[in-house]
């Protein structure tokens, strides 16, 4: 059974991976695994180990803590209920949505002044509707 810390670990692994561009494969042969065990830990049939998500982590150029964003505090083991249903947060997570993912990952290979240009714009428009 999956522990719902481990799908999230997962979906946080599979969502930086998606936003730095890099494959499964790629990640990983930078770990050391082959890319089956990536999507193991992705869809959380796996649990990372911690020195794994460390490799990971630095794989992507992320803090460790990333992974764990989200999640409610005070979970126990004693209290895995309290992750069985997903947090509003997590639910309303545009970053599951590959289109979304694109979008925010072409947004940020746009040059730094076009960039502001293009969210000064986006606001502008949702400011009228």
């Amino acid at each position: 059974m999956k522990h719902p810390v481990d799908v999230h670990v997962g979906k946080r692994v599979r969502h930086r991976r998606w936003m730095v561009g890099m494959t499964q494969q790629q990640l990983g042969e930078a770990v050391g695994i082959k890319f089956q065990q990536i999507q193991k830990y992705e869809t959380g049939m796996n649990r990372v180990s911690a020195s794994r998500l460390w490799d990971i982590a630095k794989a992507m150029d992320v803090d460790v803590r990333f992974f764990f964003e989200g999640i409610e505090e005070g979970v126990t083991d004693s209290a895995p209920e309290d992750l069985k249903t997903e947090s509003p947060q997590m639910q309303g997570d545009l970053l599951a949505d590959k289109e979304a993912l694109e979008l925010v990952r072409s947004y940020y290979s746009i040059p730094e002044n076009q960039r502001r240009r293009l969210f000064d714009l986006a606001r502008a428009l949702t400011d009228v509707g």
